[in-house]
């Protein structure tokens, strides 16, 4: 991430030496950081940022984390430990736009290769070399600008659909399968008319040029 980036890695783990000593590596290379000495301790930062409107919709907890983070979980903690810790993230579908890099002693290595196997973003063997943590943690956080940017186009789209008539929904549809004026015209009972300033306004709502160039929009916010 360039610097002054607002990206934040969040570090998990109850050794407060280790939590430190990751605090400061971090500002050595201009990251920002937040440290919770627990899983229980993060989970309840996470459940309060999104407190207000969690309750009315499941992806409040997704939409709290509005800027690019990583997480840096220790594997095992007191308590609830960072594969359980990692599993709820799973569940939430937190851990594509938060990253999670594991740190794990040598005995754990096993554990944290299946991590990443279920979806975790790598993991680092204490001790590990600063240089090489870190770069992961950039990429992990480049990876979630990506992740975060991708959801904001496909809510864009989201919007831009919702300005678009029944009839307009109806004849988008039809282009986008690629029939041409006259059998979208034939199969909506309309004119070809009609359906050229349908297909107009459907492009310049979706301020797209083409079909092509519509059907590529929508098949990405999908996906």
């Amino acid at each position: 991430m360039e610097p002054g980036s607002t990206a934040t890695v969040f570090i998990v783990d109850d050794d407060a030496g280790v939590r430190e000593a990751l605090a400061w590596l971090l500002r050595s290379r201009r990251l920002l950081s937040e440290s919770f000495r627990s899983a229980d301790d993060f989970e309840q930062m996470l459940q309060q940022q999104a407190r207000g409107d969690a309750a009315a919709e499941p992806g409040a907890l997704v939409r709290a984390l509005a800027q690019p983070c990583c997480l840096l979980l220790d594997v095992r903690m007191p308590g609830t430990s960072g594969l359980a810790l990692f599993d709820t993230l799973v569940a939430r579908g937190l851990h594509t736009a938060m990253p999670v890099i594991f740190l794990t002693g040598h005995g754990d290595v096993p554990t944290a290769v299946d991590a990443v196997k279920r979806g975790a973003f790598d993991f680092c063997e204490k001790p590990f070399s600063d240089n090489a943590l870190v770069d992961r943690v950039e990429q992990a956080l480049r990876r979630s600008a990506e992740v975060l940017a991708e959801r904001h186009a496909a809510l864009g789209v989201r919007a831009k659909l919702l300005e678009l008539t029944d009839r307009e929904r109806d004849v988008m549809r039809l282009v986008v399968e690629g029939l041409p004026n006259k059998l979208i015209a034939d199969q909506l009972d309309i004119s070809v008319r009609t359906v050229e300033v349908h297909r107009a306004r459907v492009f310049d709502k979706m301020n797209v040029k083409s079909a092509v160039e519509l059907a590529n929009m929508l098949r990405a916010s999908s996906g």
